[in-house]
């Protein structure tokens, strides 16, 4: 449930508070990591990083869109997405990974 009041933004949930995490700011984690798929997925049409571990950079989940994945299998692209996180990934608790084809 979400509260608004004059002085506060009040959640009692997780969701909620997620929600408005993401309507504010992104963590360190999460830009240092957009960065790094932007840089190795330039043709990506879509991108979405988001720390699901409530702020401490233990866990993330990645949505990636890009014709840099047309022919390859899941698998495939999510190796791809592991391989440029390769440093990244080393700090992390788990990591989500949701990839597809613009437009399908």
């Amino acid at each position: 449930m979400l509260s608004i009041s004059r002085f506060a933004l009040r959640c009692h949930s997780n969701a909620c508070r997620q929600m408005v995490r993401t309507l504010t700011t992104q963590t360190d984690g999460e830009v240092r990591i957009a960065s790094v798929l932007k840089e190795k997925f330039p043709q990506a049409a879509s991108l979405r990083v988001v720390d699901i571990s409530g702020g401490c950079g233990a866990m993330y989940e990645v949505h990636i869109e890009s014709d840099e994945f047309k022919g390859k299998r899941t698998v495939q692209q999510h190796q791809l997405v592991n391989q440029a996180l390769k440093d990244e990934i080393q700090a992390m608790h788990g990591l989500r990974i949701f990839t597809g084809i613009p437009g399908k």
